[in-house]
């Protein structure tokens, strides 16, 4: 290697270590404040899901009964952890890609604190019995304008950052990132805007939520997953995107599928007839970008099979994916209008819904955010993970957790539309054992995450063990990079630029 070689690379390793040295705070706190969130989601689920079928259960306390516990589970998995895991994601990756080191951390900090402050009072509200009833939205009205806010100042240092950029490629963890970035405000203002600041019919509100809720999954959470899968798939084997056109597809397809989906739920209100349905074909038509972006990524992450045997972000990522093809189906499954197979009426007002949910924000999106997260903690805080024993009980209990907990909802929201059809039967009976098991799994979930928070407390604290080799899955001593899975050359595998 020439010494301009070897100069440059020094260089480039000063400019990545000042980056990450500059948003250390802030993405620790988010990542740290979202686990501690995602904990108490999951404790709130445990106690909705035994509720389902054991009413009486902690019946003495009106602050945990069932309609006001299920959507304080819902909300705190949405907005205490899955938003936070995504900002620390934004923030981390626009300022590597752009290469640029953050100046606005403190800023950025404080924002998080009033987003975990508006958390923290909308979901007492709900709790107290404040809640709006509105689907994902059921914190005290007074709750969105400070989230919005805190959003704008989190993110906008982000935009700015790609803009001053160095000129060159974008690439496409960027496409999806941007997307999302401004996505977000545009279904939030907008759902927030004309619910509660504009009266209307309740029926039309009840439509807006429904779209509303569509498009916080894929239209925010899916294009946060997908681009942090486009960046750690290719970095971590250290091979290109299996393929660029594909990337394309999926991309496209996404941004012109997702904003039609939604009012599928609203089948059979007193609506214009064809929005259920184009709601639904939107929804199956989902198919064509999730399986597109997850053939792409697969098919890179598999060619090193080795690699993905050792890498804990690498296996996160690719069960991440394998969840978008279960989600991807279970689109399709649950809105056929057929006549003789009418999902769409059997999964209406059962909980397949919340089964299709849960698969979304954890089944998919949360564990490729755990991968991300077991990525970049060692880079910005210089250490290497306590135990991979932790890591390891974290990926087994939470994939098995979470495919029980979305595949038997949606089956046994199936089951229990069929109940609900049959006038003669009891549909609350047909769902009870789906609603045990749902509870089991939450159970192991939530055992599984309170070994997650434990080990990013410790790193937080930097009490992470100092080595140079990456925390594996097993031994292995190939892989002698330092705090990393692999040389640490920003976006290795993207080698086409987006124009």
């Amino acid at each position: 290697m020439s010494s301009q070689d070897t100069q440059s690379t020094t260089e480039d390793a000063q400019l990545r270590a000042g980056i990450d040295r500059s948003l250390r705070h802030p993405v620790m706190f988010f990542l740290c404040s979202g686990a501690a969130w995602l904990a108490v989601s999951i404790l709130l689920g445990v106690i909705a899901s035994a509720k389902m079928h054991h009413p009486e259960f902690l019946s003495s306390c009106p602050l945990l009964s069932y309609g006001r516990v299920f959507p304080a589970h819902m909300n705190v998995l949405i907005y205490g952890w899955a938003m936070q895991a995504a900002f620390a994601v934004i923030i981390w990756l626009m300022a590597r890609l752009s290469r640029k080191e953050c100046r606005s951390a403190g800023t950025i900090l404080t924002a998080g604190h009033i987003w975990n402050l508006g958390v923290t009072m909308g979901t007492l509200g709900i709790l107290g019995g404040y809640g709006t009833g509105i689907q994902w939205m059921e914190f005290p009205v007074f709750a969105w304008p400070v989230l919005l806010i805190s959003y704008f100042i989190i993110i906008i240092w982000s935009f700015i950052q790609f803009r001053v950029r160095p000129k060159g490629q974008v690439y496409v963890t960027q496409w999806y990132l941007l997307a999302a970035m401004v996505w977000f405000p545009w279904i939030y203002i907008t759902a927030n805007t004309l619910i509660h600041c504009l009266e209307g019919h309740p029926v039309m509100a009840a439509g807006i939520n429904a779209w509303f809720r569509s498009g916080m999954l894929l239209l925010f959470f899916t294009p946060v997953a997908l681009g942090a899968a486009y960046y750690l798939a290719p970095k971590v084997t250290g091979r290109p995107v299996f393929s660029y056109a594909l990337a394309k597809l999926g991309f496209w397809s996404l941004a012109i599928i997702a904003p039609w989906a939604g009012m599928q739920k609203l089948a059979g209100a007193p609506i214009p007839a064809f929005l259920p349905y184009v709601g639904a074909a939107a929804t199956a038509l989902i198919f064509i970008p999730a399986c597109t972006a997850a053939v792409n990524m697969l098919c890179t992450v598999l060619s090193d099979k080795d690699t993905l045997s050792k890498s804990p972000s690498l296996r996160f990522v690719t069960a991440g994916i394998t969840g978008l093809i279960i989600l991807a189906c279970s689109a399709v499954l649950l809105n056929l209008p057929f006549d003789g197979f009418n999902t769409l009426q059997l999964s209406q007002f059962s909980i397949s819904g919340y089964g299709f949910d849960v698969l979304g924000i954890y089944g998919f999106f949360s564990l490729v955010m755990f991968g991300a997260t077991y990525f970049i903690v060692p880079r910005i805080t210089r250490r290497e993970w306590v135990s991979k024993r932790l890591i390891s009980m974290h990926f087994l209990l939470s994939c098995y957790g979470v495919v029980f907990v979305a595949l038997v909802a949606i089956f046994g929201g199936l089951m229990q539309g069929l109940g609900i059809e049959d006038w003669k039967t009891n549909d609350l009976a047909r769902a009870n054992p789906y609603a045990w098991a749902v509870t089991i799994s939450w159970s192991l979930i939530l055992l599984s995450n309170v070994f997650f928070l434990l080990h990013l407390a410790l790193m937080w604290m930097r009490l992470g063990r100092r080595s140079t080799h990456p925390t594996l899955l097993v031994s292995s001593h190939d892989h002698a990079s330092p705090h990393g899975e692999e040389g640490d050359i920003d976006n290795a595998g993207e080698i086409e630029p987006a124009h």
